[in-house]
Protein backbone atom coordinates (compact mmCIF):
# COMPACT_ATOMS: atom_id res chain seq x y z
CA UNK A 1 0.00 0.00 0.00
CA UNK A 2 1.34 3.64 -0.80
CA UNK A 3 2.21 5.40 2.47
CA UNK A 4 0.16 8.54 0.76
CA UNK A 5 -3.13 6.62 1.73
CA UNK A 6 -2.47 7.00 4.88
CA UNK A 7 -2.42 10.77 4.99
CA UNK A 8 -6.61 10.38 4.06
CA UNK A 9 -5.94 11.19 0.20
CA UNK A 10 -8.65 10.29 -2.07
CA UNK A 11 -8.16 8.23 -5.03
CA UNK A 12 -7.55 10.64 -7.78
CA UNK A 13 -4.88 12.33 -5.76
CA UNK A 14 -3.13 8.60 -5.02
CA UNK A 15 -3.70 7.80 -8.89
CA UNK A 16 -1.94 10.87 -10.05
CA UNK A 17 1.13 10.51 -7.05
CA UNK A 18 1.72 7.20 -8.50
CA UNK A 19 1.71 8.08 -11.72
CA UNK A 20 4.70 10.64 -10.47
CA UNK A 21 6.44 7.99 -8.93
CA UNK A 22 5.93 8.84 -5.47
CA UNK A 23 6.07 6.72 -2.60
CA UNK A 24 6.55 7.96 0.72
CA UNK A 25 5.44 11.80 1.69
CA UNK A 26 8.58 14.20 3.25
CA UNK A 27 8.21 15.19 6.73
CA UNK A 28 6.07 18.08 6.02
CA UNK A 29 4.12 16.52 3.81
CA UNK A 30 2.62 13.76 6.81
CA UNK A 31 2.62 16.63 9.31
CA UNK A 32 0.62 19.30 7.32
CA UNK A 33 -1.34 17.25 4.98
CA UNK A 34 -3.80 15.24 7.68
CA UNK A 35 -3.95 18.20 9.76
CA UNK A 36 -5.07 20.27 6.81
CA UNK A 37 -7.79 17.36 5.41
CA UNK A 38 -9.31 16.85 8.61
CA UNK A 39 -9.45 20.24 10.10
CA UNK A 40 -10.43 23.74 9.01
CA UNK A 41 -7.31 25.69 10.40
CA UNK A 42 -5.19 28.37 9.76
CA UNK A 43 -1.79 26.59 9.38
CA UNK A 44 1.87 27.80 9.64
CA UNK A 45 4.12 25.26 8.60
CA UNK A 46 8.34 26.29 8.69
CA UNK A 47 9.93 23.82 6.21
CA UNK A 48 13.77 23.62 4.71
CA UNK A 49 13.56 24.84 0.99
CA UNK A 50 13.00 21.04 -1.36
CA UNK A 51 11.32 19.19 1.25
CA UNK A 52 8.18 18.98 -0.46
CA UNK A 53 5.79 22.09 1.00
CA UNK A 54 4.29 22.37 -2.54
CA UNK A 55 2.63 19.04 -2.48
CA UNK A 56 2.22 19.47 1.72
CA UNK A 57 -0.05 22.28 0.97
CA UNK A 58 -1.44 21.25 -3.02
CA UNK A 59 -2.79 18.15 -1.98
CA UNK A 60 -5.52 18.66 0.30
CA UNK A 61 -6.08 21.65 -1.33
CA UNK A 62 -7.22 20.28 -4.35
CA UNK A 63 -9.46 17.81 -2.46
CA UNK A 64 -11.24 20.26 -0.26
CA UNK A 65 -11.99 22.34 -3.27
CA UNK A 66 -15.26 22.05 -5.37
CA UNK A 67 -14.04 21.65 -9.49
CA UNK A 68 -17.98 21.94 -10.37
CA UNK A 69 -17.98 25.71 -9.23
CA UNK A 70 -16.18 27.85 -11.65
CA UNK A 71 -15.51 30.59 -8.78
CA UNK A 72 -12.24 31.11 -7.20
CA UNK A 73 -11.86 29.08 -4.36
CA UNK A 74 -8.40 29.53 -3.84
CA UNK A 75 -5.11 32.27 -3.70
CA UNK A 76 -1.74 31.31 -3.71
CA UNK A 77 0.54 33.94 -3.36
CA UNK A 78 4.43 33.18 -4.53
CA UNK A 79 7.42 35.46 -4.43
CA UNK A 80 8.80 34.96 -8.04
CA UNK A 81 7.42 34.14 -11.52
CA UNK A 82 9.40 31.23 -11.90
CA UNK A 83 7.96 29.53 -8.16
CA UNK A 84 4.71 30.75 -9.37
CA UNK A 85 4.78 28.94 -12.95
CA UNK A 86 6.57 25.67 -10.81
CA UNK A 87 3.53 25.48 -8.02
CA UNK A 88 1.29 25.99 -11.10
CA UNK A 89 2.69 22.93 -13.16
CA UNK A 90 2.70 21.23 -9.97
CA UNK A 91 -1.08 21.51 -8.65
CA UNK A 92 -1.90 20.64 -12.51
CA UNK A 93 0.03 17.24 -12.47
CA UNK A 94 -1.72 16.81 -8.96
CA UNK A 95 -5.02 17.48 -10.37
CA UNK A 96 -4.62 15.73 -13.89
CA UNK A 97 -7.65 12.90 -12.58
CA UNK A 98 -9.63 16.25 -11.16
CA UNK A 99 -11.05 16.84 -15.06
CA UNK A 100 -12.93 20.30 -14.11
CA UNK A 101 -9.99 21.68 -11.86
CA UNK A 102 -8.43 24.48 -13.46
CA UNK A 103 -5.26 26.60 -11.89
CA UNK A 104 -4.59 29.91 -13.68
CA UNK A 105 -0.93 31.49 -12.92
CA UNK A 106 -0.63 35.16 -12.93
CA UNK A 107 2.39 36.81 -12.83
CA UNK A 108 3.75 39.66 -14.37
CA UNK A 109 6.26 39.67 -17.83
CA UNK A 110 3.20 37.86 -19.65
CA UNK A 111 0.10 38.91 -20.80
CA UNK A 112 -2.55 40.57 -18.49
CA UNK A 113 -5.36 40.17 -20.78
CA UNK A 114 -4.84 36.75 -21.29
CA UNK A 115 -4.52 35.47 -18.08
CA UNK A 116 -7.80 37.31 -17.00
CA UNK A 117 -9.26 35.21 -20.06
CA UNK A 118 -8.39 32.71 -18.31
CA UNK A 119 -9.80 32.92 -15.07
CA UNK A 120 -12.77 34.25 -16.87
CA UNK A 121 -13.08 30.59 -18.38
CA UNK A 122 -13.28 29.59 -14.34
CA UNK A 123 -10.14 29.14 -12.23
CA UNK A 124 -10.36 27.24 -9.02
CA UNK A 125 -6.96 28.13 -7.73
CA UNK A 126 -5.39 30.87 -8.81
CA UNK A 127 -1.65 30.95 -8.16
CA UNK A 128 0.16 34.56 -8.57
CA UNK A 129 3.00 37.04 -8.06
CA UNK A 130 2.12 39.76 -5.12
CA UNK A 131 2.72 42.70 -7.64
CA UNK A 132 0.42 41.27 -10.80
CA UNK A 133 -2.41 40.08 -8.05
CA UNK A 134 -2.73 43.79 -7.01
CA UNK A 135 -2.99 44.70 -10.66
CA UNK A 136 -5.65 42.40 -11.25
CA UNK A 137 -7.56 43.31 -8.73
CA UNK A 138 -7.26 47.26 -8.87
CA UNK A 139 -8.61 46.39 -12.81
CA UNK A 140 -11.20 43.99 -11.22
CA UNK A 141 -9.99 41.07 -13.47
CA UNK A 142 -10.11 38.75 -10.69
CA UNK A 143 -12.59 38.17 -7.90
CA UNK A 144 -10.97 36.24 -4.51
CA UNK A 145 -14.12 38.22 -2.38
CA UNK A 146 -15.32 34.65 -1.92
CA UNK A 147 -12.32 31.97 -1.83
CA UNK A 148 -11.53 29.33 1.39
CA UNK A 149 -8.50 29.20 1.47
CA UNK A 150 -5.22 31.66 1.09
CA UNK A 151 -1.67 30.22 0.55
CA UNK A 152 1.41 32.02 1.35
CA UNK A 153 4.09 30.03 -0.34
CA UNK A 154 8.06 31.09 0.56
CA UNK A 155 6.51 33.85 2.74
CA UNK A 156 10.02 35.04 4.31
CA UNK A 157 11.21 36.01 0.65
CA UNK A 158 8.17 37.47 0.10
CA UNK A 159 8.54 39.65 2.61
CA UNK A 160 12.16 40.25 2.72
CA UNK A 161 11.67 41.42 -1.28
CA UNK A 162 9.20 43.94 0.26
CA UNK A 163 5.83 42.39 -0.54
CA UNK A 164 4.08 43.08 2.81
CA UNK A 165 1.64 46.03 2.10
CA UNK A 166 0.97 44.47 -1.08
CA UNK A 167 0.30 41.04 0.79
CA UNK A 168 -1.80 43.13 3.07
CA UNK A 169 -3.93 45.09 0.35
CA UNK A 170 -4.28 41.74 -1.27
CA UNK A 171 -5.64 39.90 1.45
CA UNK A 172 -8.04 42.90 2.26
CA UNK A 173 -10.10 41.89 -0.56
CA UNK A 174 -10.40 38.23 0.54
CA UNK A 175 -13.18 37.20 3.54
CA UNK A 176 -12.74 37.43 6.82
CA UNK A 177 -13.54 33.53 7.25
CA UNK A 178 -10.83 32.06 4.98
CA UNK A 179 -8.31 29.59 5.91
CA UNK A 180 -4.79 31.12 5.62
CA UNK A 181 -1.77 28.21 5.56
CA UNK A 182 1.61 29.75 5.38
CA UNK A 183 4.92 28.00 4.42
CA UNK A 184 8.21 29.47 5.27
CA UNK A 185 12.11 28.03 5.01
CA UNK A 186 12.65 30.55 7.77
CA UNK A 187 10.41 32.15 10.63
CA UNK A 188 11.75 36.35 11.07
CA UNK A 189 10.16 38.74 13.15
CA UNK A 190 8.26 40.00 9.77
CA UNK A 191 6.69 36.06 9.05
CA UNK A 192 5.74 36.14 12.76
CA UNK A 193 4.32 39.24 12.20
CA UNK A 194 2.16 38.18 9.08
CA UNK A 195 1.03 35.15 11.13
CA UNK A 196 -0.09 37.16 14.45
CA UNK A 197 -1.89 39.82 12.22
CA UNK A 198 -3.58 37.45 9.52
CA UNK A 199 -4.41 34.46 11.01
CA UNK A 200 -6.46 33.16 13.97
CA UNK A 201 -4.55 30.95 16.17
CA UNK A 202 -2.94 28.84 13.37
CA UNK A 203 -1.41 25.43 13.81
CA UNK A 204 2.15 25.35 13.79
CA UNK A 205 4.45 22.63 11.89
CA UNK A 206 8.11 22.47 11.98
CA UNK A 207 10.38 20.18 10.38
CA UNK A 208 13.47 19.95 12.22
CA UNK A 209 14.40 23.21 14.04
CA UNK A 210 13.04 26.70 13.15
CA UNK A 211 15.51 28.03 10.06
CA UNK A 212 17.34 24.83 10.43
CA UNK A 213 19.27 23.68 7.64
CA UNK A 214 18.97 20.37 6.26
CA UNK A 215 20.79 17.33 6.95
CA UNK A 216 21.96 16.46 3.70
CA UNK A 217 23.83 19.15 2.90
CA UNK A 218 27.54 19.69 4.55
CA UNK A 219 28.94 23.14 4.85
CA UNK A 220 32.54 24.34 3.59
CA UNK A 221 34.07 28.04 3.61
CA UNK A 222 37.15 28.60 1.99
CA UNK A 223 39.05 31.76 3.36
CA UNK A 224 40.95 33.99 0.70
CA UNK A 225 42.12 37.63 -0.10
CA UNK A 226 39.49 39.72 -1.71
CA UNK A 227 41.16 40.00 -5.10
CA UNK A 228 40.95 36.47 -5.74
CA UNK A 229 37.75 35.82 -4.97
CA UNK A 230 37.16 34.52 -8.64
CA UNK A 231 40.33 32.72 -9.14
CA UNK A 232 39.39 30.63 -6.12
CA UNK A 233 35.92 30.37 -7.79
CA UNK A 234 37.53 28.67 -11.01
CA UNK A 235 39.59 25.96 -8.69
CA UNK A 236 36.93 24.61 -7.02
CA UNK A 237 35.16 24.37 -10.30
CA UNK A 238 38.17 22.45 -11.49
CA UNK A 239 38.79 20.29 -8.43
CA UNK A 240 34.72 19.12 -8.92
CA UNK A 241 35.10 17.84 -12.57
CA UNK A 242 31.39 16.63 -12.21
CA UNK A 243 29.87 20.06 -10.55
CA UNK A 244 26.62 20.50 -11.46
CA UNK A 245 25.88 23.88 -9.26
CA UNK A 246 23.96 27.44 -8.67
CA UNK A 247 26.76 30.12 -7.41
CA UNK A 248 24.81 32.98 -5.71
CA UNK A 249 26.02 36.70 -5.70
CA UNK A 250 24.71 39.58 -4.26
CA UNK A 251 23.71 41.87 -7.27
CA UNK A 252 22.56 41.68 -10.56
CA UNK A 253 25.95 43.37 -11.67
CA UNK A 254 27.98 40.85 -9.78
CA UNK A 255 25.96 38.00 -11.26
CA UNK A 256 26.20 38.91 -15.11
CA UNK A 257 29.80 39.94 -14.33
CA UNK A 258 30.73 36.28 -13.10
CA UNK A 259 29.37 34.53 -16.04
CA UNK A 260 30.88 36.61 -18.49
CA UNK A 261 33.87 35.55 -16.83
CA UNK A 262 33.35 31.97 -16.87
CA UNK A 263 31.73 31.66 -20.38
CA UNK A 264 35.43 33.11 -21.56
CA UNK A 265 37.84 31.16 -19.60
CA UNK A 266 35.49 28.31 -20.90
CA UNK A 267 33.20 27.29 -18.62
CA UNK A 268 29.27 25.91 -19.32
CA UNK A 269 27.63 28.88 -17.50
CA UNK A 270 24.64 31.08 -17.37
CA UNK A 271 23.36 34.15 -15.69
CA UNK A 272 20.10 34.54 -13.62
CA UNK A 273 18.39 37.81 -12.91
CA UNK A 274 16.16 40.22 -12.99
CA UNK A 275 16.79 42.41 -16.12
CA UNK A 276 16.38 39.05 -18.12
CA UNK A 277 13.06 38.63 -20.11
CA UNK A 278 10.98 36.56 -19.05
CA UNK A 279 11.84 34.38 -22.53
CA UNK A 280 15.29 34.97 -21.83
CA UNK A 281 14.69 33.08 -18.26
CA UNK A 282 13.15 30.42 -19.57
CA UNK A 283 15.78 29.14 -22.03
CA UNK A 284 18.30 29.46 -19.09
CA UNK A 285 17.11 27.06 -17.28
CA UNK A 286 16.09 24.94 -19.96
CA UNK A 287 19.70 24.75 -20.66
CA UNK A 288 20.17 24.66 -17.20
CA UNK A 289 17.61 20.90 -16.62
CA UNK A 290 19.28 19.41 -19.77
CA UNK A 291 23.03 20.28 -18.47
CA UNK A 292 23.78 22.13 -21.18
CA UNK A 293 24.55 25.06 -18.45
CA UNK A 294 27.12 23.06 -15.61
CA UNK A 295 27.06 26.74 -13.24
CA UNK A 296 24.02 28.87 -13.07
CA UNK A 297 25.41 31.96 -11.72
CA UNK A 298 22.14 33.94 -10.35
CA UNK A 299 20.92 36.64 -7.41
CA UNK A 300 18.48 35.42 -5.03
CA UNK A 301 15.35 36.76 -6.06
CA UNK A 302 15.97 34.93 -9.43
CA UNK A 303 17.14 31.50 -7.67
CA UNK A 304 13.44 31.60 -6.24
CA UNK A 305 12.16 29.18 -9.22
CA UNK A 306 14.63 26.56 -9.24
CA UNK A 307 13.55 23.68 -8.97
CA UNK A 308 16.22 20.81 -10.06
CA UNK A 309 16.79 17.74 -7.76
CA UNK A 310 20.25 16.88 -8.90
CA UNK A 311 22.39 20.33 -7.93
CA UNK A 312 25.67 18.89 -6.06
CA UNK A 313 27.06 22.19 -5.08
CA UNK A 314 25.68 25.85 -3.82
CA UNK A 315 28.68 28.20 -4.16
CA UNK A 316 27.82 31.18 -2.46
CA UNK A 317 30.25 33.81 -3.75
CA UNK A 318 29.35 36.33 -1.67
CA UNK A 319 27.18 35.89 1.43
CA UNK A 320 23.64 37.48 1.13
CA UNK A 321 23.19 40.76 2.95
CA UNK A 322 20.46 38.83 5.19
CA UNK A 323 21.96 35.93 6.80
CA UNK A 324 18.29 33.96 7.20
CA UNK A 325 18.85 34.02 2.96
CA UNK A 326 21.49 31.33 3.09
CA UNK A 327 19.00 28.61 4.35
CA UNK A 328 17.02 29.14 0.99
CA UNK A 329 20.03 28.98 -1.23
CA UNK A 330 21.93 26.01 0.70
CA UNK A 331 18.53 24.39 -0.09
CA UNK A 332 19.45 24.46 -4.05
CA UNK A 333 20.82 21.62 -3.28
CA UNK A 334 20.47 17.82 -1.33
CA UNK A 335 17.47 17.50 -2.59
CA UNK A 336 14.97 14.63 -2.74
CA UNK A 337 16.97 12.61 -0.54
CA UNK A 338 20.50 13.64 -2.37
CA UNK A 339 23.64 14.87 -0.44
CA UNK A 340 25.16 18.61 -1.32
CA UNK A 341 27.56 20.75 -0.64
CA UNK A 342 27.34 24.51 0.25
CA UNK A 343 30.45 25.89 -0.59
CA UNK A 344 31.01 29.82 0.95
CA UNK A 345 33.76 31.91 -0.22
CA UNK A 346 35.07 34.80 2.25
CA UNK A 347 37.51 37.23 3.19
CA UNK A 348 38.40 37.24 6.90
CA UNK A 349 36.32 40.21 7.84
CA UNK A 350 33.66 38.02 6.91
CA UNK A 351 34.25 34.67 9.47
CA UNK A 352 31.81 36.26 12.40
CA UNK A 353 29.19 36.04 9.90
CA UNK A 354 29.78 32.51 9.53
CA UNK A 355 29.98 31.76 13.19
CA UNK A 356 26.27 33.24 12.75
CA UNK A 357 25.04 31.14 10.36
CA UNK A 358 25.91 27.96 12.07
CA UNK A 359 23.61 29.17 15.00
CA UNK A 360 20.90 29.91 12.47
CA UNK A 361 21.19 26.59 10.48
CA UNK A 362 22.45 24.71 13.95
CA UNK A 363 24.83 23.48 11.92
CA UNK A 364 28.58 23.48 11.69
CA UNK A 365 31.00 24.72 9.04
CA UNK A 366 34.26 22.92 7.83
CA UNK A 367 37.15 25.41 6.89
CA UNK A 368 39.06 23.87 3.72
CA UNK A 369 42.10 25.26 1.94
CA UNK A 370 41.32 26.25 -2.14
CA UNK A 371 42.69 23.60 -3.75
CA UNK A 372 46.58 23.95 -5.27
CA UNK A 373 47.40 23.76 -9.05
CA UNK A 374 49.09 19.72 -8.93
CA UNK A 375 46.32 18.63 -6.83
CA UNK A 376 43.92 19.90 -9.38
CA UNK A 377 45.52 18.37 -12.46
CA UNK A 378 45.38 15.12 -10.68
CA UNK A 379 42.13 15.09 -9.98
CA UNK A 380 41.47 16.13 -13.40
CA UNK A 381 43.87 12.97 -14.82
CA UNK A 382 41.84 10.85 -12.64
CA UNK A 383 38.52 11.90 -13.84
CA UNK A 384 39.48 11.67 -17.56
CA UNK A 385 40.93 8.12 -17.32
CA UNK A 386 37.48 6.83 -15.02
CA UNK A 387 35.59 8.86 -18.29
CA UNK A 388 37.54 6.70 -20.58
CA UNK A 389 36.57 3.39 -18.50
CA UNK A 390 33.07 4.23 -18.81
CA UNK A 391 33.18 5.18 -22.39
CA UNK A 392 31.04 2.79 -24.81
CA UNK A 393 33.11 1.65 -27.57
CA UNK A 394 31.32 3.51 -31.08
CA UNK A 395 31.60 0.65 -33.46
CA UNK A 396 31.49 3.30 -36.23
CA UNK A 397 35.34 4.31 -35.92
CA UNK A 398 35.73 0.50 -37.17
CA UNK A 399 36.55 1.37 -40.92
CA UNK A 400 39.53 4.02 -39.69
CA UNK A 401 41.02 1.93 -37.53
CA UNK A 402 43.52 0.57 -39.79
CA UNK A 403 44.85 3.76 -40.82
CA UNK A 404 45.05 5.00 -36.55
CA UNK A 405 47.03 1.85 -36.00
CA UNK A 406 49.60 2.49 -38.80
CA UNK A 407 49.85 6.16 -38.05
CA UNK A 408 50.38 5.17 -33.94
CA UNK A 409 52.67 1.66 -34.43
CA UNK A 410 55.91 3.00 -33.66
CA UNK A 411 54.91 3.97 -30.10
CA UNK A 412 54.85 1.45 -26.86
CA UNK A 413 51.02 1.34 -25.05
CA UNK A 414 52.60 3.21 -22.21
CA UNK A 415 54.15 5.94 -24.46
CA UNK A 416 50.37 5.86 -26.21
CA UNK A 417 49.22 6.45 -22.64
CA UNK A 418 50.87 9.24 -21.91
CA UNK A 419 50.57 11.09 -24.98
CA UNK A 420 46.21 10.19 -24.82
CA UNK A 421 46.72 11.70 -21.34
CA UNK A 422 48.98 14.56 -22.06
CA UNK A 423 46.83 16.34 -24.49
CA UNK A 424 44.10 16.95 -21.38
CA UNK A 425 46.67 17.43 -18.51
CA UNK A 426 48.84 19.78 -20.57
CA UNK A 427 45.79 22.30 -20.47
CA UNK A 428 45.54 22.35 -17.14
CA UNK A 429 49.33 21.61 -16.68
CA UNK A 430 50.61 24.74 -18.38
CA UNK A 431 47.71 27.22 -16.32
CA UNK A 432 48.52 25.62 -12.66
CA UNK A 433 52.23 25.39 -12.71
CA UNK A 434 53.34 28.38 -11.43
CA UNK A 435 49.75 29.37 -9.86
CA UNK A 436 49.72 30.82 -6.14
CA UNK A 437 48.54 29.25 -3.49
CA UNK A 438 45.34 31.42 -3.18
CA UNK A 439 44.42 29.97 0.85
CA UNK A 440 47.85 30.90 2.44
CA UNK A 441 47.58 34.83 0.89
CA UNK A 442 44.02 35.14 2.09
CA UNK A 443 46.29 34.85 6.09
CA UNK A 444 48.10 38.23 6.07
CA UNK A 445 47.98 41.65 3.88
CA UNK A 446 46.55 44.55 4.60
CA UNK A 447 43.24 44.82 5.57
CA UNK A 448 40.24 44.18 2.70
CA UNK A 449 38.64 46.57 0.68
CA UNK A 450 35.16 46.25 -1.20
CA UNK A 451 36.14 46.27 -4.58
CA UNK A 452 33.26 48.40 -6.72
CA UNK A 453 31.24 49.60 -4.05
CA UNK A 454 31.34 51.96 -1.36
CA UNK A 455 30.43 52.38 2.53
CA UNK A 456 28.64 54.65 4.57
CA UNK A 457 27.78 56.12 7.35
CA UNK A 458 24.28 57.44 7.89
CA UNK A 459 22.99 58.90 11.36
CA UNK A 460 19.51 57.01 12.11
CA UNK A 461 19.64 53.86 13.42
CA UNK A 462 16.96 51.84 15.74
CA UNK A 463 16.38 54.53 17.97
CA UNK A 464 14.76 56.54 14.72
CA UNK A 465 12.71 53.53 14.34
CA UNK A 466 14.14 51.87 11.39
CA UNK A 467 15.62 48.14 10.92
CA UNK A 468 17.57 47.39 8.29
CA UNK A 469 14.54 46.36 5.79
CA UNK A 470 12.71 49.62 6.34
CA UNK A 471 16.40 51.87 6.19
CA UNK A 472 16.88 49.89 2.89
CA UNK A 473 13.41 51.16 1.48
CA UNK A 474 13.80 54.75 3.18
CA UNK A 475 17.03 54.72 1.00
CA UNK A 476 16.00 53.30 -2.40
CA UNK A 477 12.65 55.39 -2.17
CA UNK A 478 14.51 58.45 -1.58
CA UNK A 479 17.63 57.65 -4.63
CA UNK A 480 15.14 55.71 -6.64
CA UNK A 481 17.77 52.80 -6.80
CA UNK A 482 17.06 48.91 -7.35
CA UNK A 483 16.80 46.44 -4.63
CA UNK A 484 20.25 45.09 -5.40
CA UNK A 485 21.54 48.71 -5.47
CA UNK A 486 21.34 48.84 -1.63
CA UNK A 487 23.39 46.29 0.44
CA UNK A 488 24.82 45.66 3.66
CA UNK A 489 22.39 47.36 5.78
CA UNK A 490 24.17 47.22 9.46
CA UNK A 491 21.58 48.93 11.48
CA UNK A 492 23.11 50.44 14.59
CA UNK A 493 21.26 52.48 17.56
CA UNK A 494 21.85 56.04 16.87
CA UNK A 495 23.61 55.30 13.22
CA UNK A 496 23.89 52.59 10.36
CA UNK A 497 26.33 51.99 7.54
CA UNK A 498 25.08 50.90 4.02
CA UNK A 499 26.84 49.45 0.68
CA UNK A 500 26.43 50.80 -2.82
CA UNK A 501 28.14 49.93 -5.83
CA UNK A 502 30.68 52.98 -6.54
CA UNK A 503 28.93 54.43 -9.48
CA UNK A 504 25.82 55.93 -7.20
CA UNK A 505 28.50 57.11 -4.87
CA UNK A 506 28.33 61.16 -6.68
CA UNK A 507 24.37 60.61 -6.45
CA UNK A 508 24.13 59.94 -2.89
CA UNK A 509 26.50 62.28 -1.64
CA UNK A 510 24.63 65.18 -3.83
CA UNK A 511 21.04 63.62 -2.40
CA UNK A 512 22.29 63.50 1.34
CA UNK A 513 23.90 67.01 1.06
CA UNK A 514 21.52 69.17 3.36
CA UNK A 515 18.25 66.50 3.47
CA UNK A 516 15.97 67.84 6.32
CA UNK A 517 13.23 64.73 7.03
CA UNK A 518 10.68 65.78 9.08
CA UNK A 519 12.15 68.34 10.49
CA UNK A 520 15.88 66.45 11.11
CA UNK A 521 18.70 66.65 9.53
CA UNK A 522 19.76 63.73 7.73
CA UNK A 523 24.07 63.36 6.93
CA UNK A 524 25.52 61.10 4.69
CA UNK A 525 29.46 60.06 4.83
CA UNK A 526 31.47 57.63 2.94
CA UNK A 527 33.39 56.10 5.54
CA UNK A 528 37.02 56.00 6.12
CA UNK A 529 37.23 52.67 6.71
CA UNK A 530 35.68 49.70 4.84
CA UNK A 531 34.87 47.22 6.89
CA UNK A 532 31.81 47.84 9.15
CA UNK A 533 32.56 46.02 11.91
CA UNK A 534 36.07 48.20 13.23
CA UNK A 535 34.00 51.13 11.67
CA UNK A 536 30.65 50.41 13.86
CA UNK A 537 32.70 50.06 16.69
CA UNK A 538 35.06 53.53 16.40
CA UNK A 539 31.68 54.99 15.73
CA UNK A 540 29.50 53.38 18.60
CA UNK A 541 31.98 55.13 21.33
CA UNK A 542 32.23 58.15 19.55
CA UNK A 543 29.50 58.85 17.87
CA UNK A 544 27.54 61.39 20.32
CA UNK A 545 30.44 63.06 20.85
CA UNK A 546 31.32 63.76 17.39
CA UNK A 547 28.43 65.06 16.04
CA UNK A 548 27.74 67.46 18.92
CA UNK A 549 30.79 68.80 18.61
CA UNK A 550 31.90 69.15 14.94
CA UNK A 551 32.37 72.42 13.56
CA UNK A 552 32.11 72.73 10.12
CA UNK A 553 31.17 75.80 8.14
CA UNK A 554 29.36 74.66 5.54
CA UNK A 555 27.51 71.93 7.61
CA UNK A 556 27.58 73.88 10.83
CA UNK A 557 24.07 75.63 10.97
CA UNK A 558 22.65 72.09 10.05
CA UNK A 559 24.40 70.39 12.72
CA UNK A 560 23.25 73.33 15.54
CA UNK A 561 19.30 72.74 14.51
CA UNK A 562 19.86 68.96 14.92
CA UNK A 563 21.16 69.49 18.58
CA UNK A 564 18.18 71.88 19.59
CA UNK A 565 15.97 69.47 18.12
CA UNK A 566 17.79 66.60 20.39
CA UNK A 567 17.47 69.00 22.58
CA UNK A 568 13.66 69.44 22.62
CA UNK A 569 13.63 65.67 21.91
CA UNK A 570 14.24 65.04 25.56
CA UNK A 571 12.73 67.98 27.17
CA UNK A 572 9.08 67.97 25.18
CA UNK A 573 9.19 63.94 24.47
CA UNK A 574 9.02 64.55 20.66
CA UNK A 575 11.54 62.32 19.68
CA UNK A 576 8.93 59.12 19.63
CA UNK A 577 6.80 61.94 17.60
CA UNK A 578 9.72 62.62 14.80
CA UNK A 579 10.03 58.64 15.09
CA UNK A 580 6.40 57.86 14.02
CA UNK A 581 6.39 60.18 11.25
CA UNK A 582 9.17 58.51 9.74
CA UNK A 583 7.72 55.51 9.67
CA UNK A 584 4.40 56.69 8.53
CA UNK A 585 6.53 58.68 5.64
CA UNK A 586 8.14 55.15 4.96
CA UNK A 587 4.73 53.33 4.79
CA UNK A 588 3.26 56.26 2.45
CA UNK A 589 6.19 55.75 0.16
CA UNK A 590 5.86 52.11 -0.04
CA UNK A 591 1.78 52.43 -0.97
CA UNK A 592 2.69 54.60 -3.12
CA UNK A 593 5.31 52.32 -4.64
Amino acid sequence: MNAFQKLGLDADLLQAINDMGFETPSEVQDKSIPILLEQETDLVALAQTGTGKTAAFGFPLIQKLDPSSKKTQALILSPTRELCLQITNELKNYSKYKRSLNVVAVYGGASITEQARSIERGAQIIVATPGRMQDMIRRRLADISSIGYCVLDEADEMLNMGFYEDIKSILSHTPKEKKTWLFSATMPKEVAKIASKFMDNPVEITVGSKNKGTANVSHEYYLVNHRNRYDALKRLADANPDIFSVIFCRTKRDTQKVAEKLIEDGYNAAALHGDLSQNQRDLVMKSFRTRQIQMLVATDVAARGIDVDDITHVINYQLPDEIETYTHRSGRTGRAGKNGVSMVIISKSEVRKIRTIEKIIQQKFEQKEIPDGMEICKTQLFHLADDIRKTEINHEIDPYLPTINEALEDFTKEELIKKFFSVEFTRFFNYYQKAPDLSSESAGGRPEVSEGNTRYFINVGSKDGFDWMSLKDFLKAELNLGRDDVFKVDVKGSFSFFNTDEQHTDLILKTFSEFNHNGRFINVEVTKDQKSDKGGRRRERSGGRRNNSRNDDKKGENFKGRRRSDRSDKKGGRKGSRNKNIETSLKRRRSKA
